[in-house]
C-alpha cells in the first residue's frame, strides 16, 4: 500500500504547488479553491493509505517475494454480458437534462431511472425458465 499512499501524497504536493502558481497567475479564487481542496483530498486519500498500510502491513502485491497464490482470489461477481448499464445511464442522463429543460422529463427520466436500477439489481434473480 505504499506505493498507493506516496502516490496520492506526490499528488497533493503536486497541487500544492500548482494552487500557488494559479494564485499568482490567475488571481481567480473559485480556481484556486478547486485546485487547493483537490490538494487537500489527494492529501486524505494519501495520509489514510500510508496510515492503513502501517497498521495492516504489507499485502502480497508488495513483496518482492510473494507468490500468486498468496493473492485474494474472490474479486466479486461481476456480470460480463449485462445490458443494464446502458439504460441505467441513459436514464440518469435524462433525469440531468430534464434539471434543465423540463420538470417532466425529469418525471419521466426518473421512472426509467427506477425501471433500470430494479432490472440491474434483480438481474440474475429471475430464473431459468422463460416459458
Amino acid at each position: 500500500m505504499k506505493i498507493e499512499g506516496w502516490l496520492f501524497s506526490g499528488a497533493a504536493i503536486v497541487f500544492s504547488i500548482i494552487t500557488v502558481a494559479y494564485w499568482l497567475t490567475a488571481g481567480e479564487i473559485i480556481g484556486t479553491l478547486c485546485i487547493a481542496l483537490s490538494g487537500g483530498l489527494a492529501f486524505l486519500a494519501g495520509f489514510y493509505i500510508l496510515y492503513t498500510g502501517k497498521r495492516v502491513g504489507p499485502r502480497p502485491e508488495d513483496r518482492e517475494d510473494a507468490d500468486i497464490s498468496e493473492a485474494d482470489v474472490d474479486y466479486g461477481f461481476f456480470s460480463p454480458h449485462s445490458w443494464w448499464p446502458l439504460p441505467l445511464a441513459a436514464s440518469a442522463a435524462m433525469v440531468i437534462c430534464g434539471l434543465i429543460f423540463a420538470p417532466w422529463v425529469v418525471a419521466l427520466g426518473t421512472v426509467f431511472l427506477l425501471i433500470s436500477i430494479f432490472g440491474f439489481t434483480f438481474e440474475y434473480y429471475r430464473g431459468t425458465d422463460l416459458g
